[in-house]
């Protein structure tokens, strides 16, 4: 049975994750596209850049990065691309739903009314359109839709204005007088910048969320120790102290913090690369 809101999110709540991890599957499953071509996105992935993502869950850059990557280990198998450009959104999808892969306890019976499932909320290219009618997007009732669909296409960063007269003339360039709606959806998807186009510019950066003592210190241990480099970290600390010591220090950090395994793995290796224990 294809997956739905209710069946990934029992699965979500069902994980063994950190509170903070949980918000944020729960957050990249809300911009889940249940339907080819909802806001330009395929089926079952989502749309963010990381400064969005770590400005809805309040948190820094260093530290949403640490969340990722407890999700991408996770059972839920967080997947995430970017084939769209330096700037653009990063598409998430959780692995673990993919076809063939859902367990027997997770299956939707068919009472789930998700409303990611109601038409009304889906971004829709139905219809024909006119080349040679309107050249004002906004008078016409497809601006609304290029604006949805845009965010996590190539052209994300130009003007719907912009976009709508580039269609125009590129029919028109082929003689073309009335088009299938979903040929808009296309030439976006396919969206090329031209030379000398102005770049965007970078953005500026977020202000980071304050932070209590404690969670503050734990995010300074971490930082010191990248989440990337984990296993060589663990290796070489269990070489200076031993396993027992290293298994011993990651339990300390649990209950000091009360946070996740993972979580404290990455503490122990930071203040062990802190202490001089371990490099970098």
């Amino acid at each position: 049975m294809e997956p739905t809101t209710g069946l990934i999110l029992r699965r979500i709540t069902q994980t063994d994750l950190s509170v903070s991890a949980h918000k944020l599957a729960t957050l990249i499953l809300d911009g889940i596209a249940w339907k080819d071509g909802y806001n330009g996105l395929p089926r079952g992935t989502a749309a963010f850049t990381l400064s969005s993502l770590a400005a809805k869950m309040g948190v820094s850059r260093q530290y949403l990065s640490v969340l990722l990557s407890e999700l991408e280990t996770s059972e839920l198998k967080l997947e995430r691309e970017k084939s769209n450009g330096k700037f653009a959104p990063w598409l998430f999808r959780f692995a673990a739903f993919d076809d063939g892969e859902q367990t027997h306890d997770l299956v939707s019976d068919g009472g789930d009314t998700s409303l990611s499932r109601e038409e009304s909320n889906k971004t829709i290219f139905t219809g024909q359109i006119n080349i040679d009618g309107c050249s004002n997007v906004f008078r016409t009732c497809w601006a609304e839709l290029i604006k949805a669909a845009k965010s996590a296409l190539p052209c994300w960063n130009v003007d719907t204005q912009v976009i709508w007269e580039r269609f125009l003339a590129f029919n028109r360039a082929r003689g073309n007088s009335k088009v299938p709606a979903g040929f808009l959806l296309g030439f976006m998807r396919r969206w090329r910048t031209s030379p000398g186009e102005a770049t965007r510019l970078p953005a500026l950066p977020a202000p980071q969320p304050v932070q209590e003592p404690r969670e503050r210190e734990l995010h300074e241990q971490i930082k010191a120790a990248p989440s990337s480099n984990r296993q060589f970290h663990a290796s070489d600390l269990c070489r200076v102290i031993g396993q027992a010591a290293y298994d011993a220090r990651i339990a300390a950090v649990i209950r000091q913090f009360g946070c996740p395994r993972f979580t404290a793995t990455l503490a122990v290796h930071g203040r062990a690369v802190l202490a001089g224990e371990i490099s970098r």
